[in-house]
């Protein structure tokens, strides 16, 4: 055994952690200042230069609250449950790639911490077992309201896991791999959001699903269930929720800006310059950095402008409009990749306009739906 090797993933694997731990905790200020900026406040100010100490002075806080537990809740699950939710979340982002090689301390060492060949087959498993840590928190708590969350928790998934994996199989049918880096690569000269921008924005729709963010956060309605699943939760079994929430934000937007905007390559124009990663390898991480960022603020943007929409019409846009859509995607996907190989390259890009075409046929008939249903 190569005990170096071993170190080395080791290193990246505690990096990794510390790096999506510190990213969480900054994230929740990240989010404050910005909702406070939109909603004209001020936002954090008072713990440090801008407020910048405000996640320690929350962790603190979290660290030595109270915790209490029901009389009647089934206590091993009870405590289960927080770990399953946030494990997943730490461990998803292991296969996603920061960069290629960079030479450090004369060894060449790879901005990753496991290269699978079915990546994106890993992602999609380890993505669909954190729901489990919301069902049981919600079913052990021996609470109606937190029952209540972990079952919306439970059918949300399933109604957007199906969309979510068919915007996998886009990417996967586009790049021609599920393996990660190969997909990067395969966006060397336009990004899968130019060519395929319905699948990104069904992809987008559905992550947000996937981690209960709003207009999506039905499992924590505060206005109908208390605090939904993790009504009866409190301390550091609250803080390991509220962590895999925003570590699962971080983990998504990565995986996102990896399959469909270029991950850690510089876009097209930028190739052969300067500021390209095959010229500069260092700068890979700096892009990825740069997406995600953009990414999260488009997922507070959203939180501060749409409304929580109804239970049922979540539902039913899962069902009857974000699967039908996708699925039609991912056949223009393949046909499109099909008459370019065998009949002309040119012909690749039929598949954003025919996409888009079809994309604008279920709003408007959505767009229809909802009409009738206020005229009747």
């Amino acid at each position: 055994m190569d005990w170096s090797l071993l170190l080395e993933w080791v290193i990246k694997g505690i990096v990794l952690v510390l790096v999506l731990l510190t990213g969480f905790a900054y994230l929740t200020w990240f989010e404050r200042k910005v909702l406070a900026r939109m909603q004209v406040r001020v936002g954090p100010n008072r713990a440090g230069p801008f407020g910048l100490l405000q996640p320690i002075a929350d962790a603190l806080k979290l660290i030595f609250k109270e915790e209490f537990m029901p009389d009647q809740a089934q206590k091993f699950i009870f405590v289960l449950a927080p770990i399953v939710t946030v494990v997943p979340a730490v461990v998803v982002a292991a296969v996603v790639p920061w960069g290629e090689t960079v030479t450090l301390f004369g060894r060449e060492v790879t901005l990753y911490v496991a290269d699978i060949n079915v990546g994106v087959l890993y992602i999609m498993a380890i993505t669909s077992i954190a729901i489990y840590g919301i069902t049981l928190a919600g079913w052990s708590s021996n609470n109606k309201y937190a029952l209540l969350g972990g079952l919306r928790a439970t059918a949300q998934m399933i109604s957007y896991e199906l969309a979510l994996g068919l915007a996998f199989v886009t990417a996967i049918i586009l790049a021609g791999s599920m393996r990660i880096l190969d997909i990067v690569e395969a966006q060397h000269a336009f990004v899968f959001a130019i060519i395929q921008p319905v699948g990104a924005l069904i992809f987008l729709v559905a992550t947000l699903a996937e981690v209960n963010r709003a207009p999506f956060d039905m499992p924590e309605a505060e206005q109908e269930l208390a605090a939904g699943y993790h009504t009866e939760y409190s301390g550091m079994k609250f803080a390991l929720f509220f962590m895999a929430e925003y570590i699962k934000m971080i983990a998504i937007s990565a995986i996102a800006a990896t399959l469909y905007f270029g991950g850690f390559r510089e876009f097209g124009f930028l190739e052969g310059t300067w500021f390209s990663v095959d010229v500069h390898p260092w700068l890979g991480p700096l892009y990825l950095f740069a997406k995600v960022v953009v990414l999260l603020f488009v997922m507070v943007w959203l939180r501060a402008t749409l409304p929580r929409i109804r239970y049922d019409r979540l539902m039913s846009f899962g069902w009857k409009v974000i699967l039908p859509l996708s699925l039609s995607v991912a056949f223009i996907s393949a046909a499109g990749i099909v008459l370019a190989q065998e009949v002309n390259p040119a012909l690749i890009w039929l598949i954003p306009i025919v996409s888009i075409m079809v994309g604008a046929l279920a709003v408007g008939i959505v767009n229809h739906a909802l009409w009738r249903k206020l005229d009747a």
